[in-house]
């Protein structure tokens, strides 16, 4: 059977600890689907489509990752993709116990899913989208904390 992982979240935008994150869970999966989530609370600085785009750019030369963009639970959608796994990175302890309920509550509603942490790089420990939407959003130079091709995309 093929170990299908579902790695979601906002990526808004993806940065080099998303990217991280990722690289490092290859050899775990046969395919990572990394699910971009529209959001209702949220209000995104970037379209899902851009977003998927830069994933699927950054990803272009590695066919076991592919970008999707899903509505609703995480769950619904890995029943839809035949993903048994979802994937998330945790840069701190306070990431963990969020996480953890999240992850307690897809077990709940579906008992057949595990989920899998993965600890960032120290170095990308303090790459948050939402410090990263803070730097573009007041001019500064956020390249340190992004993949080149977004980076490059934000410049034009």
């Amino acid at each position: 059977m093929k170990k299908i992982c579902v790695f979601p979240g906002t990526f808004d935008p993806i940065t080099l600890g998303h990217v991280d994150i990722i690289q490092r869970a290859l050899p775990l999966f046969d395919q990572i689907i990394v699910a971009v989530g529209k959001n209702a609370v949220k209000s995104p600085m970037f379209s899902a489509e851009q977003r998927q785009l830069w994933i699927e750019e950054i990803f272009s030369g590695n066919e076991k990752v592919q970008a999707a963009v899903f509505d609703g639970l995480t769950v619904n959608f890995c029943r839809e993709v035949g993903a048994r796994y979802i994937l998330r990175g945790i840069r701190y302890v306070s990431d963990f116990e969020y996480e953890k309920a999240i992850a307690d509550a897809n077990r709940t509603l579906d008992p057949g899913l595990e989920t899998f942490f993965l600890t960032c790089e120290p170095k990308y420990t303090s790459v948050a989208s939402t410090i990263v939407r803070d730097i573009i959003r007041n001019g500064g130079d956020a390249s340190l904390f992004l993949p080149s091709i977004v980076s490059e995309s934000l410049k034009k």
